[in-house]
């Protein structure tokens, strides 16, 4: 668990501290808890939409009827950092805006990734962890 008063064990991410993680589909819907946990253990802000750098990480939050994920997930691909880590997280089964684990295979594999891992995030979300064909299933 990361250290501090965050109660969401976020090192299933993958993340390491001083690594930079970009975040996509902010909006009041999403969990702060895990946002700030996120935070905390990199030991800094979640990056905006708008940075245009190259980062180690992304989260995407994506709810039924976001932009199409495929697209979504070619582009991201340009910012990461070679052996980067992508999760996606949804709304869990039930809940408005909830995306089938079929569709995120589906896009993650028309973009050249697959779906490595998938795990309930936090209370309201689920998280996919996404990797570029090919890698071992130990990464």
């Amino acid at each position: 668990m990361a250290s501090g008063t965050n109660s969401l064990d976020v090192t299933t991410f993958g993340f390491a501290p001083g690594q930079l993680v970009q975040e996509f589909g902010w909006d009041e819907d999403t969990d702060n808890e895990l946002r700030a946990a996120l935070e905390e253990l990199s030991g800094s802000e979640l990056l905006d939409e708008d940075y245009d750098s190259v980062v180690d990480g992304v989260i995407v939050w994506y709810r039924d009827g976001d932009e199409d994920l495929t697209d979504f997930l070619v582009d991201v691909q340009t910012l990461l950092r070679e052996g980067g880590l992508i999760w996606v997280l949804t709304p869990k089964a039930g809940r408005a805006g909830h995306v089938s684990q079929g569709d995120i295979v589906e896009a993650a594999a028309t973009a050249g990734l697959h779906a490595t891992t998938t795990f309930p995030a936090c209370p309201q979300w689920s998280g996919t962890k996404l990797a570029a064909r090919g890698r071992s299933r130990l990464q």
